[in-house]
Protein backbone atom coordinates (compact mmCIF):
# COMPACT_ATOMS: atom_id res chain seq x y z
CA UNK A 1 0.00 0.00 0.00
CA UNK A 2 1.15 3.50 -0.83
CA UNK A 3 0.08 6.63 1.04
CA UNK A 4 -0.54 9.95 -0.74
CA UNK A 5 -1.64 13.40 0.45
CA UNK A 6 -3.28 16.49 -1.08
CA UNK A 7 -2.77 20.18 -0.34
CA UNK A 8 -6.41 20.19 0.79
CA UNK A 9 -5.47 17.75 3.59
CA UNK A 10 -6.98 14.54 2.25
CA UNK A 11 -5.06 11.26 2.30
CA UNK A 12 -5.29 8.19 0.07
CA UNK A 13 -4.03 4.74 0.90
CA UNK A 14 -3.70 2.95 -2.45
CA UNK A 15 -3.71 -0.81 -2.86
CA UNK A 16 -3.79 -1.86 -6.51
CA UNK A 17 -6.55 0.16 -8.18
CA UNK A 18 -8.47 0.92 -4.98
CA UNK A 19 -7.89 3.92 -2.74
CA UNK A 20 -9.18 4.44 0.79
CA UNK A 21 -9.75 8.18 1.35
CA UNK A 22 -10.02 10.35 4.45
CA UNK A 23 -8.86 13.62 5.97
CA UNK A 24 -5.45 13.99 7.55
CA UNK A 25 -4.71 14.19 11.24
CA UNK A 26 -3.72 17.83 10.68
CA UNK A 27 -7.13 18.61 9.14
CA UNK A 28 -8.97 16.80 11.94
CA UNK A 29 -7.02 18.74 14.57
CA UNK A 30 -7.79 22.04 12.81
CA UNK A 31 -11.50 21.22 12.64
CA UNK A 32 -11.78 20.08 16.25
CA UNK A 33 -14.39 17.58 17.40
CA UNK A 34 -16.31 16.20 14.39
CA UNK A 35 -20.03 16.01 15.14
CA UNK A 36 -21.49 15.22 11.70
CA UNK A 37 -20.41 13.44 8.52
CA UNK A 38 -22.30 13.07 5.25
CA UNK A 39 -21.06 11.29 2.15
CA UNK A 40 -22.19 12.87 -1.12
CA UNK A 41 -24.17 10.00 -2.57
CA UNK A 42 -25.51 11.84 -5.62
CA UNK A 43 -22.75 10.54 -7.90
CA UNK A 44 -20.80 7.33 -7.75
CA UNK A 45 -18.29 8.50 -10.38
CA UNK A 46 -16.20 11.47 -9.23
CA UNK A 47 -13.54 13.67 -10.74
CA UNK A 48 -10.58 15.12 -8.86
CA UNK A 49 -11.79 18.22 -7.04
CA UNK A 50 -15.44 17.15 -6.76
CA UNK A 51 -17.02 17.49 -3.33
CA UNK A 52 -17.38 13.95 -2.00
CA UNK A 53 -18.40 14.58 1.61
CA UNK A 54 -19.14 17.18 4.26
CA UNK A 55 -17.76 17.16 7.79
CA UNK A 56 -19.06 19.42 10.52
CA UNK A 57 -17.28 20.13 13.73
CA UNK A 58 -17.97 22.31 16.72
CA UNK A 59 -15.90 24.97 14.89
CA UNK A 60 -16.87 24.77 11.21
CA UNK A 61 -18.27 22.81 8.29
CA UNK A 62 -15.96 21.72 5.52
CA UNK A 63 -16.23 19.93 2.19
CA UNK A 64 -13.99 16.96 1.48
CA UNK A 65 -12.79 16.75 -2.12
CA UNK A 66 -11.99 13.81 -4.35
CA UNK A 67 -8.20 13.70 -4.62
CA UNK A 68 -8.33 11.76 -7.91
CA UNK A 69 -10.85 10.48 -10.44
CA UNK A 70 -12.65 7.30 -9.47
CA UNK A 71 -15.82 5.40 -8.73
CA UNK A 72 -17.05 5.36 -5.14
CA UNK A 73 -17.37 1.72 -4.15
CA UNK A 74 -18.00 2.01 -0.42
CA UNK A 75 -18.57 4.54 2.34
CA UNK A 76 -17.44 3.89 5.89
CA UNK A 77 -20.62 2.56 7.54
CA UNK A 78 -19.26 3.28 11.03
CA UNK A 79 -19.29 7.06 10.52
CA UNK A 80 -23.09 7.40 10.38
CA UNK A 81 -23.46 6.86 14.10
CA UNK A 82 -19.92 7.71 15.12
CA UNK A 83 -18.59 10.77 13.23
CA UNK A 84 -16.14 11.31 16.10
CA UNK A 85 -14.09 8.44 14.63
CA UNK A 86 -12.82 11.04 12.14
CA UNK A 87 -11.52 13.17 15.02
CA UNK A 88 -10.15 10.26 17.03
CA UNK A 89 -8.49 8.24 14.24
CA UNK A 90 -8.62 10.24 10.99
CA UNK A 91 -6.01 8.17 9.17
CA UNK A 92 -7.34 4.81 10.41
CA UNK A 93 -10.86 3.90 11.56
CA UNK A 94 -12.07 7.37 10.50
CA UNK A 95 -11.59 6.67 6.78
CA UNK A 96 -14.46 8.05 4.69
CA UNK A 97 -14.76 6.13 1.44
CA UNK A 98 -13.18 3.77 -1.03
CA UNK A 99 -12.58 4.69 -4.67
CA UNK A 100 -11.83 2.45 -7.61
CA UNK A 101 -9.22 4.53 -9.41
CA UNK A 102 -9.97 5.45 -13.03
CA UNK A 103 -6.84 7.53 -13.73
CA UNK A 104 -3.83 6.27 -11.78
CA UNK A 105 -1.57 8.80 -13.54
CA UNK A 106 -3.08 11.45 -11.23
CA UNK A 107 -1.30 9.88 -8.26
CA UNK A 108 1.95 11.45 -9.47
CA UNK A 109 0.42 14.90 -8.79
CA UNK A 110 -0.03 14.09 -5.09
CA UNK A 111 2.43 14.39 -2.21
CA UNK A 112 4.22 11.67 -0.31
CA UNK A 113 4.46 11.69 3.48
CA UNK A 114 7.65 13.78 3.59
CA UNK A 115 6.32 16.44 1.22
CA UNK A 116 3.01 16.69 3.08
CA UNK A 117 4.70 17.07 6.47
CA UNK A 118 6.97 19.75 5.00
CA UNK A 119 3.82 21.57 3.80
CA UNK A 120 2.18 21.62 7.24
CA UNK A 121 5.35 22.43 9.21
Amino acid sequence: MTLYFTKEHEWLRVDGDVAVVGITKHAAEELGEIVFFELNTSASEVKAGDSIAVVESVKAASDVYAPVDGVVTEGNPNLAGNPELISNDPEGEGWMLKLKLTNTAQLSDLMDDAAYHALIS
